[in-house]
């Protein structure tokens, strides 16, 4: 139960910030509410980061839910606090970005729905959540570690239980450059109005 509940935890940020960002994007656009956010004196980069914002929150309500059930079966307390922040913070901006790009992308809402349960539920579920590498045959490991979830999560087990599969430092760079690289893509198409202008 020690070991799961890290990456259960990692698990509901990522579906908890890519639900919110993706429904109320794609909302937006279909309801053309967006044509009033496009027209209000702020910046793209402003825009995108308010959507973000809603992202995170959310994800963090959910990871703080959890977190507080599992009390009632097994108390985890974070063997390093920040770097358990760290990727609970940019994990859920990652998949809060993941939605937004959806959201522009859809042309109907079965098209998210495509994305959670052939890309993102699959990714997540071999990404570590209920297993460590060890347990895995060493010949399908490569595909574990082709996998950009599974350093998320072995990065937050880092934080809550001080041990994962693999280097933590690494991990955290991963994840910055995958943000950095998704939001500056997202400020790119807000700019450019990619789907979001008729």
């Amino acid at each position: 139960m020690t070991f799961l509940i890290p990456g259960l935890l990692m698990m509901h940020a990522i579906e908890g910030s890519y639900q919110n960002t993706s429904s109320s994007l794609f909302i937006s656009r279909w309801a053309n509410n967006i044509e009033e956010l496009l027209v209000t004196p702020i910046s793209f980069f402003e825009m995108v980061l308010a959507i973000l914002i809603g992202g995170l929150a959310r994800s963090v309500m959910i990871v703080t839910g959890v977190w507080s059930i599992s009390f009632l079966f097994v108390r985890i307390f974070p063997a390093h606090p920040l770097i358990m922040l760290y990727f609970l913070i940019v994990v859920s901006l990652i998949f809060s970005l993941v939605g937004m790009l959806v959201a522009l992308y859809a042309d109907e809402f079965e098209h998210m729905t495509v994305v959670t349960t052939f890309v993102i539920s699959p990714l997540v579920f071999f990404g570590g959540v209920f297993n460590t590498l060890d347990m895995v045959p060493e010949k399908l490991q490569i595909f574990f570690k082709m996998n950009p979830i599974f350093y998320m999560v072995n990065g937050m087990r880092y934080g809550m239980l001080g041990r994962c599969d693999i280097s933590v430092g690494f991990s955290m760079t991963l994840v910055m450059v995958l943000f950095m690289v998704l939001f500056f893509l997202t400020v790119y198409l807000f700019k450019v109005g990619y789907k979001l202008r008729k």
